[in-house]
């Protein structure tokens, strides 16, 4: 139709300047409503994507798998006290000194945080399953290895636990917790401390057992196997019980370098990185060594070994209860107190010598410490710009404070002459580091 418009305006002499233009606005308008309709589509779906459950049935039994593989890995790193005092005293006594033997607790406690990066990254990406099958076979398959080290043989306890179960806990650990942001927004901070309780509580389950499996009729490789078997069922049940919500997305994932520069470059984010690696210098000393310093100190060996399970009993209601407080005072106001607490609580073992105040110790250090291992995932999330990146955040944080935990008191153990000086170090070293939280 314009075609036959614009040939009779040709023959009168005259130039179709007013239809062409009419058109083109009107192809223009067409173009713009085209737009509009366009974004306003994925507008709907970005609202769609973003949308949280916050509860219901799929979600808390989400929470209950994270519960169960944060209590059969990261729980039985913390019960390594239990195989610190046993190799100090039993099994490497003749070959290894306690420095040497604290080694392998710092890189296990280095790499469960610093395969973060790799890990995070890969859960971002969609592959979920994936990372927590593999690292589950690797957990039960280091463990077995462990049941078959030999007395004296301080290398193959290095590569089976230090480096085995270290990575394998590294590779599921980011994905368990990033996974919870899937289903919670709002009440994120107290599923997140509800989920991240269950290491606290393997922590508490896990000493009690391997103490009466390695003193008892059982015996430390069988005990190791015992726990392999336990700790590879609950996995199982864990992984069946964890669904991701949101599809797997690799285009959006990009470039590792490019995200962690993008990461480095948001400067309340970096001074977060350095407060918790500062931190973790100093944070696990007492649970690693509260065992052996309660031997050390005259207590009955059937009391001292109750005493990590005190700690991380009480750290179970340390990483909920605070958590609880995030709604109302924001996770920062709430997470530098308890850390300040927990420092001064490393110089009061300078006077603990007596079971009572062991015990009290014990009580207030695994809940203070606990608050603040179950309030750093909602922190960190907290600075992320979007949900898709909470993984990757958690994972180049853990990365960088993995390196804190190669500090853990490793050059301190065999310096000082006694066991009181021992502690007097480390209660500096912690009083300097843990006063690094505030961003």
């Amino acid at each position: 139709m314009n075609k036959s418009v614009e040939s009779v305006h040709r023959e009168d002499g005259k130039v179709p300047r007013v239809v062409s233009s009419f058109n083109e606005k009107e192809l223009e308008h067409g173009k713009h409503e085209e737009t509009t309709e366009t974004k306003e589509v994925s507008n709907e779906t970005e609202k769609t994507d973003v949308t949280f459950p916050d509860g219901g049935l799929r979600a808390w039994l989400v929470v209950l798998g994270v519960f169960l593989t944060q209590f059969a890995t990261f729980g039985y790193t913390n019960a390594y006290g239990v195989y610190n005092d046993f190799y100090v005293r039993e099994y490497l006594v003749n070959t290894s000194t306690s420095s040497q033997i604290s080694w392998i607790g710092s890189v296990q406690l280095f790499l469960v945080l610093s395969v973060g990066l790799i890990s995070g990254r890969g859960f971002d990406s969609g592959y979920f399953y994936h990372l927590m099958i593999a690292g589950a076979a690797l957990f039960v398959f280091s463990l077995f290895m462990i049941s078959v080290t030999q007395a004296e043989k301080y290398y193959q306890l290095f590569l089976a636990q230090g480096l085995g179960l270290g990575i394998s806990v590294g590779i599921m650990y980011i994905p368990a917790l990033g996974i919870v942001s899937h289903y919670f927004q709002k009440r994120r901070a107290l599923a997140l401390g509800i989920a991240t309780s269950g290491s606290a509580f393997g922590g508490a389950i896990h000493p009690i057992m391997l103490n009466a499996w390695f003193h008892g009729r059982l015996g430390f490789h069988a005990g190791v196997k015992a726990s392999a078997g336990l700790t590879g069922g609950l996995l199982i049940i864990a992984i069946l019980l964890m669904k991701p919500r949101y599809p797997p997305n690799a285009k959006k994932a990009g470039s590792t370098l490019k995200l962690v520069r993008h990461f480095l470059g948001d400067l309340p984010y970096v001074i977060i990185i350095l407060g918790t690696a500062f931190v973790l210098a100093g944070l696990y000393y007492p649970i690693f060594f509260v065992q052996l310093n309660a031997i050390k100190n005259g207590i009955s060996s059937g009391l001292a070994f109750y005493m990590i399970a005190i700690l991380n009993g009480a750290s179970v209601v340390g990483r909920v209860a605070p958590n609880m407080l995030v709604y109302r005072f924001g996770a920062f106001n709430v997470i530098i107190p308890c850390v300040f607490v927990a420092s001064v609580l490393v110089f009061c073992t300078l006077a603990v010598t007596t079971a009572s105040g062991t015990i009290i110790f014990a009580v207030l250090y695994g809940f203070f410490s606990g608050a603040y291992i179950g309030l750093l995932a909602p922190m960190i999330a907290s600075v992320a710009e979007s949900d898709s990146e909470i993984g990757a955040r958690l994972g180049v944080c853990f990365t960088f404070t993995g390196l804190g935990g190669l500090i853990v008191p490793t050059p301190l153990i065999d310096l000082p002459p006694r066991p009181s000086d021992a502690i007097a170090a480390e209660g500096w070293l912690g009083e300097i580091f843990e006063f690094n939280i505030c961003p």
